[in-house]
C-alpha cells in the first residue's frame, strides 16, 4: 500500500470547534505517538480537551520509557495552547498525580477535574475521565493495577502477532478488542460503565456525557442520554470531534491523515459513526 502521510506544510487541515482525545498513554511502548502527532498537526480546533491518562504514571513508575515522538506530542499540545487553543486537561487514574494542580493552568493549559460542555447546538455535556465510576478501580484498585499489567502484555502479544500477519499480508487485528466485545463479563463491564455514566449525566439534568477511560469509541442513546467515548491512542487511534454546527462525531487517524484512502483501502479501520441533530 503506498501509504501517503500528512505533510503539515501543505495547509491538508481538518478544522472542527471542539476536539476530544484521552488515553494517549504517553511513557508506554504502546503509545501510538507518531501517529497521534499526525492527527495533531492535521487537525485544527477552538478548544483540544485531554480526556486523562494522557501520560501513564502507572508504567513510568514501572520502568522508564520516554521518546522523541512522545516530547513531539507534548510539544505540538504546548503550541497550539500558546498560540490560542483553548486547551483543558481532564486528569485521569493513570495520571492522578496532576489530579493535585486541579484549577490550575499551566503553560496555558487549564487542569480540571471536570465540566459541562455546551455545543454549538447548546447541548450541556459533562466531559471527565470516568475512571471514578469503574467499580474496579473504586472497590479494588488493587485489581486495577493487576488488569493493567495483563492489558500491557496483551498489547505486547498483539504487537508480535500483528509483525507476522503484516508479513503475510493479513489486516491488523487487535485481541483486546476481540476479548472486550466476546468476553461476557467484559461486555458486562463496559455496559455497566456506560449506564453508570449516563445515570449521571441524567441526574444533573444533562443532555449527555463524554468520557475516555475504557478504550472504547462510542456515540449511543442511552434512555436519551447521548453517551459518547473518543477511544484511545494505543489501539483505535480515535478522538471525538464537534464541528461548526455543533455535530459530534468520531474520528479516526486513518480517516484525518488517510483521508479516502482509508476508507478504500482499511475500511475495517475506518469508524464512522455520526450524531446529527
Amino acid at each position: 500500500m503506498n501509504r501517503k502521510l500528512f505533510n503539515p506544510s501543505k495547509k491538508e487541515v481538518s478544522r472542527f470547534r471542539t476536539i476530544w482525545i484521552s488515553d494517549l498513554h504517553l511513557g508506554t511502548t504502546g503509545c501510538q505517538a507518531t501517529r497521534l502527532l499526525e492527527f495533531l498537526q492535521a487537525t485544527e480546533s477552538e478548544t483540544l480537551y485531554l480526556v486523562g491518562d494522557i501520560i501513564d504514571g502507572w508504567q513510568l513508575k514501572r520502568r522508564w520509557y520516554w521518546d522523541q515522538a512522545h516530547n513531539n506530542v507534548v510539544q505540538l499540545v504546548l503550541k497550539k495552547a500558546k498560540k490560542g487553543t483553548n486547551v483543558i486537561f481532564v486528569p485521569g487514574n493513570h495520571d492522578e498525580a496532576v489530579r493535585q494542580f486541579i484549577d490550575l493552568d499551566f503553560g496555558g493549559i487549564k487542569v480540571r477535574d471536570e465540566l459541562i460542555h455546551v455545543t454549538a447546538q447548546g447541548k450541556r455535556m459533562l466531559v471527565l475521565h470516568g475512571d471514578r465510576f469503574d467499580g474496579v478501580i473504586a472497590c479494588a484498585k488493587w485489581l486495577a493495577y493487576v488488569g493493567d499489567s495483563l492489558y500491557t502484555m496483551i498489547l505486547k502479544f498483539n504487537q508480535v502477532l500483528n509483525t507476522w500477519r503484516a508479513r503475510l499480508g493479513l489486516p491488523y487485528w487487535s485481541l483486546s478488542q476481540y476479548l472486550k466485545l466476546k468476553v461476557k463479563n467484559a461486555v458486562s463491564y463496559i455496559s455497566s460503565f456506560e449506564n453508570a455514566l449516563a445515570d449521571e449525566a441524567r441526574k444533573r439534568g444533562l443532555d449527555g456525557v463524554i468520557c475516555g477511560h475504557i478504550h472504547k469509541a462510542e456515540i449511543r442513546d442511552i434512555d436519551g442520554i447521548t453517551y459518547c467515548n473518543d477511544g484511545d491512542w494505543v489501539e483505535s487511534l480515535s478522538a471525538l470531534v464537534e464541528d461548526a454546527n455543533g455535530a459530534l462525531r468520531l474520528v479516526s487517524w486513518h480517516e484525518i491523515v488517510l483521508g479516502e484512502q482509508a476508507i478504500e483501502e482499511m475500511p475495517e479501520l475506518v469508524m464512522a459513526s455520526n450524531l446529527h441533530a
